[in-house]
């Protein structure tokens, strides 16, 4: 499993903005090959950050999706957002309740 989390700084007036436009994402994600899931979380103690998170099967299947459709996607995008980091995570141990 691998995990892509991009860390964003989102003002109150451009979050509602910034969810619809996860969502926009999101729903091209979910037709990719190796999609798994996504999520979109507030960060706990920090303002404004939050984080959009993508599950995939493998990096590749993450890869061939960014190359097809990032640059397509942002243009589409509408929120203003400022980006503080990118994250890649390989899982080792996983446990499901």
């Amino acid at each position: 499993m691998f995990i892509h989390v991009v860390l964003f700084e989102i003002y109150p007036k451009e979050v509602f903005k910034y969810r619809k436009d996860s969502l926009m994402w999101a729903s091209y994600t979910k037709r990719a090959l190796g999609f798994r899931a996504y999520f979109t979380m507030k960060r706990f103690g920090y303002k404004n950050q939050y984080a959009s998170i993508y599950e995939w099967q493998n990096k590749s299947d993450h890869q061939r999706f960014m190359k097809k459709y990032h640059g397509w996607l942002v243009g589409k995008s509408r929120a203003k957002v400022k980006v503080l980091g990118y994250y890649n995570l390989k899982a080792i141990d996983r446990l499901r309740n």
